[in-house]
């Protein structure tokens, strides 16, 4: 497997097998990363950590919304809004855990939903079948 091109990369398309590859691969790596920062300095680091992942997460996710031939903006909304909440994060104007301020539950309901979206739709759901404008299909002969 080229980990380059899977995190990296905007080009081309993955199929789901790929893609589940790179969410685990992703997923544990950041977990770990998440949990030192924790330890570290606490929420705020841990923002910083998971604005740091957003790059070769995006990466990722391009590549599945590729085979999919699913519109940009609806990654770029996702990961502005995942964005948006670290930042705020990083900032202290989230409130805590008890007292959510609403700025942060406006933010956090849509991206939830929007997210879960996202995820049958990359994970779950079969790509393009044969060639679209970003490449040939993954799973094409």
């Amino acid at each position: 497997m080229d980990w380059a091109f899977l995190f990296n990369t905007f080009e081309g398309r993955i199929a789901r097998q790929t893609f589940w590859i790179g969410v685990a691969v992703l997923l544990a790596i950041e977990l770990l990363a998440h949990v030192a920062a924790e330890e570290i300095q606490g929420d705020r680091l841990s923002a910083i950590v998971d604005l740091a992942f957003a790059y070769p997460e995006f990466a990722l996710c391009l590549k599945r919304a590729h085979d999919r031939n699913l519109p940009l903006w609806l990654l770029i909304a996702f990961f502005s809004a995942s964005g948006l909440l670290d930042f705020l994060t990083v900032l202290e104007m989230t409130g805590t855990d008890d007292q959510p301020s609403p700025l942060s539950l406006a933010l956090a309901l849509p991206f939830t939903v929007v997210g879960l979206v996202l995820l049958v739709e990359l994970g779950i759901r079969r790509g393009t079948v044969g060639p679209n404008p970003y490449g040939p299909d993954p799973l094409g002969p």
